[in-house]
């Protein structure tokens, strides 16, 4: 069996006893393995209940489960997903959670609990599942210490605060060496555990690529959102200062470019360009006008072709016959034209010069007329008539392109009366290659001609999109069914200060959670049960009590079962002694950077020498290759020592 349980490296197969296995494709759908009908705390409870304990990992307060997954059977594929329960607590490194901070949730209190969902890699299971009796735990308790979270490789790792708020950190499908899963079927086995298990928002940051192409920037101009939009996965926060107005502005620049003046800029110096425009036209059956309409046409292909297979489509490479004109006269006035570009090497013509070159040759103009207006973007023998509209003169221009390099195995595609039609062949191999070679040469070109006409919004544009990694998709909270004698709320808190309640602390400060209770549930057990359960999930509030509930009049005797609706919001006020515990309090210090950033954005940072005010590297002109210097003044200080050094006497 072709299984992560193997364990590679010449160890024996892994005995896990009567393991229940799951399916990969439904695993974390409603009822498999549980039903989720409570908060993100209670599903992830409940889940871990069907995980096997794995006593050798377990160490220093950390719990781990696993469940055996089947991908398929026929070859039978297995894979392991490792669920680490990682406690915070007031000595750990990593106390403040960094991804919160870079994703705008800095001032989200700190969890008492992560939740790590892992899918390794065959060598990670191996390292953790060593089958040789002397490198058990109990013989050999140092082999136990192995942190399976900080390891590098996994296939999968996302890990959840224990309020729901997660992170996806990494996928790495086949294009990063996983011969298991894609790329795809590992988000999609991801958003349906949020989904199962109720949690609130998840994060990302998107470095995703494929063949060198960054796939935020490829997607962004053909759809109108990254890849992982596919899952609803939206704008989340920009680095150096972008915002979504900003980041939706340069998705329309570029989209919006007409292939017809960028085969004008690009095709002085590139006539590669021009022919991969008209071969994806020739393919389409509606027009292609804009550099968004090309990719997001390119990239529906490459999702419907076949791995080996091919698609064709009819060439546009003859012109109307149906005429008063005879084929064989088409024919002539065609090879004409040709000619006559021909002796032009190459260069954009206008109408009415090709028209007075072949007139040398034709005398019947309304002929001539015909064929000009036939010929454009066709095919004729190894060369592609290309017409264009010059958009600073307004003048109709035409150019000849030899393609024989391009369709080596094409007929001589002249005008004749045969119904059949020549049929280009494009396989998927020619399709990457063709896509890649647009990325390069007008998305990821920074050559000086970028800088002028209509391309020279097309660097800055990228480079906007490119500055936008932090991707967000909030999982709505439903509504939660009554099931028996159990009746639900949804609570938060708040805190009283020193004097009293003032007006901006009855706004809730934390998300709500669902507490459960019966028909006889007093006030003082739902308490309680508040109290309980927001101990339970934040570090700060260890020592919370509640005190009072907001907006009701109730004693504690009341029961809570006609005094509000199921289903009911409510806050309650209370007090906590531990005033530590939001994850901002251990960040960077004040950010004010030239780009306009006022908070960590995962970038790199640099801090003046006097002012100690954060700004990035990138914006102060040190490139990311050069090391950060010993001593830095921003440009405010520095000006000032200059003001106070010439002002001296």
């Amino acid at each position: 069996m072709s299984s992560y349980l193997d364990g590679g490296g010449g160890c024996r197969k892994r005995r896990r006893g009567g393991e229940r296995i799951f399916k990969f494709k439904s695993f974390g759908e409603n009822g498999c393995p549980v039903e989720f009908d409570g908060s993100f705390r209670n599903n992830v409870k409940a889940l871990v209940e069907y995980g096997n304990l794995e006593m050798n990992l377990c160490n220093d307060g950390v719990l781990c489960w696993t469940f055996q997954l089947e991908v398929h059977r026929h070859p039978p594929l297995n894979v392991l997903l490792f669920v680490v329960e990682e406690p915070v607590r007031a000595s750990s490194i990593n106390l403040h959670c960094k991804h919160c901070r870079y994703v705008g949730w800095g001032n989200h209190m700190i969890c008492n609990k992560k939740y790590h969902f892992l899918l390794p890699s065959k060598d990670t299971v191996a390292s953790c599942f060593n089958c040789d009796e002397t490198n058990s735990y109990e013989s050999n308790p140092e082999k136990g210490k192995l942190n399976l979270v900080e390891l590098k490789g996994h296939i999968m790792h996302g890990v959840f605060h224990s309020n729901g708020f997660g992170h996806l950190l990494c996928v790495n499908g086949m294009e990063m060496g996983s011969d298991q899963l894609a790329g795809y079927q590992i988000t999609e086995f991801w958003d349906r555990l949020c989904t199962g298990l109720q949690a609130r928002k998840v994060s990302l940051c998107d470095t995703s690529r494929k063949r060198g192409m960054e796939l935020r920037l490829l997607y962004g101009v053909a759809y109108g959102h990254p890849w992982f939009g596919r899952w609803g996965y939206k704008f989340g926060r920009g680095c150096y200062g972008v915002n979504k107005p900003i980041y939706q502005k340069a998705i329309e620049a570029i989209q919006g470019i007409p292939l017809c003046l960028l085969n004008h800029h690009l095709s002085i110096s590139n006539n590669e360009v021009s022919v991969i425009f008209s071969r994806y036209q020739a393919l389409s059956d509606h027009s292609i006008v804009t550099l968004g309409d090309l990719l997001h046409f390119m990239l529906k292909l490459r999702s419907r072709l076949p791995e080996e297979n091919i698609t064709s489509s009819c060439n546009p490479t003859t012109v109307e016959t149906n005429c008063r004109w005879s084929p064989k006269r088409v024919e002539a006035a065609t090879r004409v034209i040709v000619e006559a570009l021909k002796n032009r090497e190459f260069r954009w013509v206008s109408r009415q010069e090709v028209r007075d070159a072949a007139r040398a040759y034709i005398g019947d103009t309304g002929l001539l007329d015909f064929v000009l207006k036939s010929l454009g973007n066709h095919i004729v023998g190894n060369y592609l008539v290309r017409r264009c509209l010059n958009p600073v003169t307004k003048v109709l221009e035409y150019c000849l392109e030899d393609i024989s390099t391009v369709f080596p195995n094409s007929e001589a595609l002249i005008m004749n009366n045969s119904k059949a039609k020549p049929r280009n062949k494009i396989t998927k191999v020619q399709l990457m290659k063709d896509i890649g070679y647009l990325y390069k040469h007008i998305l990821n070109d920074q050559k000086p001609t970028m800088s002028t006409g209509v391309l020279s919004a097309i660097p800055m544009a990228t480079r906007i999109i490119l500055d936008t990694k932090f991707l967000l998709k909030e999982y709505t909270e439903e509504q939660l069914p009554i099931r028996g004698n159990s009746f639900k709320l949804f609570c938060t808190v708040t805190l009283r200060n020193n004097e009293g309640i003032d007006e901006g602390s009855k706004k809730p400060m934390l998300p709500y959670e669902c507490v459960s209770f019966n028909e006889n549930t007093t006030f003082d057990e739902l308490r309680q049960e508040v109290e309980k359960c927001f101990r339970e999930v934040y570090w700060r509030l260890r020592s919370f009590v509640v005190e009072a509930v907001a907006n009701m009049s109730v004693k504690g005797s009341d029961l809570v079962v006609g005094s509000v609706e199921m289903g009911q919001k409510l806050v309650f006020i209370g007090s906590n002694d531990d005033q530590i515990g939001s994850e901002d309090s251990s960040g960077t210090g004040i950010v004010d950077c030239l780009c306009g950033a006022k908070e960590d954005d995962g970038e790199r940072l640099i801090s003046c020498d006097i002012c100690e005010v954060w700004q990035h590297t990138r914006c102060v002109r040190i490139p990311n290759n050069e090391e950060i210097p010993h001593v830095f003044l921003c440009k405010q200080c520095e000006e000032k020592i200059v003001f106070l050094s010439s002002s001296l006497p």
